[in-house]
């Protein structure tokens, strides 16, 4: 089965070797049919510290680095 792989906008690259990536999606509410924006944010692991906040990068499913961080950027 191929990894998941997703595009999102870094919000935050404070932690070491780590940045946090908010990534968007557009859902149809389900009584309104109004189109809405759901967003999730994910630790990405980011092993040379290359990203800053306000790039965008794609992240795909990884092993578990820590507690939390279960994504990695892609480099491409």
């Amino acid at each position: 089965m191929p990894k998941r792989i997703l595009e999102g906008l870094v919000v935050s690259d404070k932690a070491d070797k780590t940045v946090t990536v908010r990534v968007e999606r557009r859902v149809r509410h389900p009584l309104y049919n109004k189109i809405v924006r759901r967003s999730k944010k994910f630790a990405a692991h980011d092993e040379e510290n290359r990203f800053k906040a306000g790039d965008v990068v794609r992240i795909e499913e990884s092993r578990p680095m820590s507690k939390s961080k279960r994504w990695a950027v892609v480099y491409e």
